[in-house]
């Protein structure tokens, strides 16, 4: 028989430190988070939030027919890329710093960059690959390859079908819409336009057809055609369901611009994709009906497909920082569009404008100087260690800082051993729990007191505020305005270097 082992002798003042250890760990779990506020993200919309910045392949006939919208007459055996290179087009996103890519599979024209089983107009008759091609499935995979998501465009609008405007061509519409969300992987986002409808040759009928924009491409089943096969994807519209227009094609998004938003139409009918009063989009609505967040979309080039007398045209680094500063910097995304030329790959024009576009971003975002300061803040939730300031520096945005619910205006001091030069700041809050923050303010120490250096609105996703270069050993961010006690996950202290 085996003996038992001895209990070390505890001395009082041991039993009196595991106690107060205890009483503190149980305490900790039983201070609850905060209760969610308003409308809030699906898990979907929650990955969305974090690619940020992704790109736009305007890619068809209109690349070799020198358009932006084809009239849908034009032969398939017309695109014939000399070159194409999915691995350059996508490798070089991949360098630049995207996320992921949307690809115009099918645009106003109606020529299909995938052999869909439901039309002749399609690479299937193209000269490319003697029309075994599919730069869909070749898109695709190299997004697989390069770690990028992969969405679909897909415009509702046909100029070439015979059928469009009749009750027939919807169910062409959705079965081509049920081939790219089966056959080419994981999808990301489905981009569905809101031009619908004018003249076209629909089959050589060459005439001006008209839809009711409200009910004619029944919507919300074919939107479930979506979740029923996509289940993780957003749907993006001028009335989402899940991402909205930002009301503008030159890549800004407003300032505010709430993640919350509810619709309205031009008439006072129901809402649809161009049929909404799409400039209200650029700010949102403050508590909203719909968890609905801002896509800000721009070309990098005057012309979304590509011109080759674009080619000194392109947007430079500076404007490219300029716009993500205006959307991704105000809760939105960027989607930059970078259209493949004749050839079928990244023109060399955009590529460099890309990488120095990057080059830019990196020397601002690499060095975070908030990592290294001591917070303290005014409240914390229970004086709870989960809802500790020092949750804002950890680089985590599943973790937070938060308040007692009674506190909506509490302040959050940094202090730094040494000076610090910064001129740019990051604000994140925990989306979870919803967009709660109405008014922030930012302060330094300077002279011996506190000088206010920034002050804004909505933060939601990320809300970057850049200004001159500040000095100073201790700063202060201020929540001014909240209904519900606040929850920010990350902040950020950077110097961009001119």
């Amino acid at each position: 028989m085996k003996k038992l082992q001895s209990i070390p002798f505890l001395k009082p003042e041991s039993f009196l430190l595991v106690y107060i250890f205890f009483i503190i760990s149980c305490t900790n779990e039983r201070v609850n988070p905060p209760g969610p506020y308003g409308v809030l993200p699906t898990n979907p919309q929650m990955q969305w939030h974090q690619m940020e910045y992704y790109g736009f392949l305007h890619f068809g006939l209109n690349t070799f027919t020198n358009q932006e919208w084809g009239y849908g007459d034009v032969s398939a055996e017309t695109f014939n890329p000399t070159d194409f290179d999915a691995d350059q087009i996508v490798s070089t996103a991949k360098a630049a710093g995207m996320t992921g890519l949307i690809l115009t599979c099918k645009h106003h024209d109606g020529f299909c960059l995938w052999p869909s089983a439901y039309t002749a107009y399609s690479v299937k008759n193209s000269p490319w690959k003697n029309g075994k091609g599919d730069v869909v499935r070749e898109i695709s995979a190299a997004c697989a390859k390069y770690g990028l998501k992969f969405g679909v465009y897909l415009s509702p609008w046909d100029r070439n079908h015979a059928d469009y405007g009749k009750v027939a061509y919807l169910e062409y519409y959705r079965n081509q819409l049920k081939e790219l969300l089966t056959h080419y992987g994981p999808i990301f986002e489905v981009w569905f336009d809101g031009a619908n409808g004018g003249t076209g040759w629909y089959g050589g009928a060459d005439e001006e057809r008209k839809i009711d924009r409200s009910t004619y491409y029944d919507r919300e089943n074919t939107w479930q055609i979506v979740r029923e096969l996509q289940p993780n994807a957003v749907i993006f519209s001028d009335v989402g369901p899940d991402i909205r227009w930002v009301g503008n094609e030159e890549g800004f998004a407003g300032d505010p611009c709430w993640a919350t938003y509810t619709p309205r139409s031009e008439d006072g009918s129901q809402t649809a994709p161009g049929n909404v009063k799409y400039q209200l989009g650029q700010n949102g609505t403050c508590n909203g009906k719909f968890w609905m967040p801002a896509e800000c979309d721009v070309s990098i080039r005057p012309g979304w497909f590509y011109h080759s007398d674009q080619d000194s045209l392109v947007k430079s680094s500076e404007v490219l920082l300029d716009l993500y500063f205006k959307s991704v910097g105000r809760g939105a995304s960027f989607l930059l569009n970078i259209p493949p030329d004749k050839q079928g790959r990244i023109p060399k024009e955009d590529s460099v404008s890309l990488m120095q576009f990057k080059n830019l971003r990196d020397k601002i975002f690499t060095k975070d100087l908030a990592a290294k300061a001591i917070l303290t803040a005014s409240n914390i939730r229970g004086d709870a260690d989960k809802f500790l300031p020092v949750n804002l520096i950890d680089g985590n945005v599943n973790t937070y800082w938060a308040t007692d619910d009674v506190i909506h205006t509490p302040e959050l001091i940094l202090e730094f051993e040494d000076f610090i030069v910064f001129n740019v700041i990051s604000l994140q809050e925990n989306l979870p729990l919803g967009q709660r923050i109405n008014k922030w303010a930012f302060d330094v120490w300077e002279n011996d007191e506190w000088k206010e250096i920034a002050n804004g609105t909505s933060i939601g996703s990320r809300r970057l505020w850049k200004g001159e270069p500040k000095t100073t050993n201790k700063a202060r961010l201020r929540i001014t305005e909240s209904p519900v006690c606040p929850a920010l996950s990350e902040l950020g202290l950077y110097l961009e270097k001119r």
